[in-house]
Order: C-alpha cells, then structure tokens, then sequence
C-alpha cells in the first residue's frame, strides 16, 4: 500500500523529539494517524535508534486487548520492556480504547528516559480528566485527511492538470487509503465502514443515543448545509416539518458530538466590530469531501460551497483559528487567527463577472486595517491581481503553497 508523506506533521513529532513533554497527534479515523507514527519510527530507526528502545502498541489491535482493559498491566508491560542508559520511545495508538490511559501517561512523563507519543480519535480523550492531569505537559498536532497539496503528490495525481487533481479531489475522497480505491464500489464501502465505525463508536457506545436515525438524519442535513448558517432550533424545525420531532437541546448535544468526533469542524461567527465571538449561529464544514458525497441528498453539488470547505480545513492545516467574520451589513467567509497573525479570506468559485467580483470584494473593503486580505477564486484565465491591498489568486496555486 502506498504510504503518502506528511511532512508537516513529520517535522512537528521531529521538532518535539526528545523533549520532555507528552506528544499528541489528534485526527479523524482513518486519516492517517497510524501511518504517521510508523513513518516517524522509520525516521528514528534511520537515525540509528535500536529497535529494542521501541515499543508500538496499538490498541485497536485485539493483540492488546488485556492491557487495555487494565491499566495496571499495561504500565507493567511497558516498563518491563524499557532499556537502561538509553532514551525508549514509547507510541501508544488510538488511546482512547485504553481505560484510565491518563494514569498510564502520567507515570511514564516522571521518567526522564522516555519519551512518548499518543494518538486518539476523537476530541474526548484530551478533555477532562486528561486535560486537567496533564496540563501544560503535552502539545498537540491535528492530523487532518489529505490536503490538496499532499494529494497532488500521490502517485494517482501524476500526470494531471491541477483542474483534474481538484475535481477529483473533492469528488471522492481525502482518506489516504482511499487512493488505493479504483472502483467507485469499493470506495463507498470504505467510506461507509468508516463513517458507521465513527458514529457507533464515537458516538452512540460513548453517549448513549438511543435514537440512531436521527442522529444520522442531522448528520446529513449538515453535511448538506456545510458553508450555511446553522443553529439547532433551524435543524430541530427541518426535522419536525419532515414529522420527525427532536428538541433543540438534542440538536446541540448531536451537535457537540458529531465536531468532538472529528466528522465536523464548527466555525463560529466573529463580530469584526466588537472584537467577540458570537455564540449564536454557526458554519459547519466536514473533514472528508467523500461522506458529503455519501450521505447525499441527491441534490445538485454546491461547488462554492466545497471550495470553502477545503480552504477551510487547509486554513486549520496551517495552524489557524478559523471564525466566520460578521460586519453590520454582510460577513468575510473567514478571519484566520494564529498568534499575533491575522488575516481574511474570501471564496468564490469565479469572479469574472464584474458584479460578482465587486461583491466579493465589498466585505473586505469594509475592513479598514493593515492585515492581509485574500479574495481566492477558482478562476484560470486571469493572473493574480490586487484591489487596492485585496490580494486576488487562484485558490488550487494558494492550496499548494507551503506557507
């Protein structure tokens, strides 16, 4: 099976490297996580660190489904197999199925000849007990599907225009072992194991849900709506109207666990005057292009608001806040935030319609400031232009650059 490059989180675990603090790489199932850590212990191997100082357990191995049950046992394990006078690099993958792992994490932090890295699938194995135990002794990496960039590196890309790559790209999937996929059979079947592994085991088995339909039904009507304003009264009034009632407070509950499983990123609103996240009304956009495409409604595809979904995740990719910016009179598709940066984005699938174009523009020229703005646009036949500090470029040329 192809193994596909991730160099930006490779150099992320390379960076941290025998430092004394607890390396987490957080994704979706099936994006990748695994196959990170194996190509960074290739890297260490490369490097000349022994294999005996390596322990890689993954838990959703059933080979380890004693220790993840006991805590205990598994601590035992792990230390009975360190090496003296040596650093030991321990990867614990998919965390999550091991009960009271906290506990684990924290002793072995206390030896200063180990040096560990985790994974987990979802956002509840960083919240609570962990985050409080743990506290200022880990850092995080969010390993999201395939960007465009590392999609185009495959071996399945070669050859094609960038046109091509793109149409491709959100017409099926950005799960790297979906490359492996040619038949259009084998690829909906992929995905549908995936995605029912996430909800039955992310989801109802954590939660409880009972009524598993309906969860799937808000599933889809958000991943229909990505790029949309939502809030959960819109979804619970959609349902009753289809004489399926469902309380709004389910709705936010259904909410909060399809984005702590990964499936969905929420990006809330920002008022640009008052310098303040709005609590109501919010965008949601998916991690992988190829459940939208699953779950369909049969509608016809919206491509201006795919293309936002994809700049979207590569904004999160380079390490950005994302929130949706809100004016008095209109809103900038995003306001991307990464320590003293800042900067605004605005996508439209073409503007060479001049009406168009000065609509896109208007928002941003509201915004009378010094940071970086972008209009990026899926427009060829034009180079890259600039409205008076309005950057304009074509959104596949900004995917593919590594900045």
């Amino acid at each position: 099976m192809e193994r596909i490059a991730r160099p930006a989180a490779l150099q992320f675990l390379q960076r941290w490297r025998d430092k004394h603090i607890i390396k987490v790489v957080s994704g979706l199932r099936r994006c990748g996580k695994s196959t990170l850590l194996e190509l960074f212990l290739d890297d260490l191997l490369a490097r000349g660190v022994a294999k005996k100082a390596v322990q890689f357990l993954n838990f959703e191995d059933l080979a380890y489904e004693e220790l993840a049950s006991d805590y205990r046992k598994l601590y035992q394990h792990l230390i009975s197999h360190l090496q003296p006078d040596t650093m030991n690099y321990i990867f614990l993958d998919e965390i999550q199925n091991v009960s009271s792992f906290e506990k684990v994490v924290d002793s072995l932090f206390l030896r200063s000849n180990v040096d560990i890295y985790i994974t987990g699938s979802n956002a509840y194995f960083l919240s609570g007990e962990l985050a409080t135990l743990l506290s200022g002794r880990y850092v995080e990496y969010q390993l999201l599907p395939l960007s465009f960039a590392e999609y185009c590196q495959s071996k399945k890309a070669q050859g094609k225009t960038l046109a091509q790559n793109y149409r491709e790209y959100v017409n099926t999937s950005s799960l790297p072992y979906t490359l492996n996929l040619n038949e259009p059979a084998l690829l909906t079947d992929y995905l549908r194991g995936t995605y029912s592994t996430i909800v039955l085991k992310d989801i109802v088995a954590r939660l409880g849900i009972s009524d598993v339909s309906m969860l799937e039904s808000v599933a889809a009507f958000l991943l229909d709506s990505i790029g949309n304003l939502i809030t959960p009264r819109k979804i619970a009034d959609t349902m009753t109207s289809m004489r399926r009632k469902i309380d709004p407070r389910t709705v936010e509950k259904y909410l909060r666990a399809l984005t702590d499983s990964l499936l969905l990123y929420r990006a809330p609103r920002y008022d640009l005057k008052g310098k303040q996240l709005l609590s109501n009304n919010a965008k949601y956009y998916v991690s992988d292009l190829g459940f939208r495409h699953l779950l369909s409604s049969g509608k016809r595809p919206d491509h201006g608001h795919v293309l936002e979904n994809v700049i979207y995740l590569e904004l999160l990719r380079r390490g950005y806040k994302v929130r949706v910016g809100q004016l008095t009179n209109g809103e900038i598709d995003f306001v991307a935030m990464k320590n003293d940066e800042l900067a605004y984005y605005q996508v439209s699938l073409s503007v060479l319609d001049e009406n168009t174009l000065k609509r896109e523009l208007a928002p941003l020229q509201k915004q009378r400031d010094n940071y970086p703005k972008f209009l990026l646009t899926l427009d060829e036949a034009i180079p890259d232009s600039n409205y008076e500090g309005i950057l304009q470029q074509n959104a596949l040329s900004w995917l593919l650059d590594k900045a």
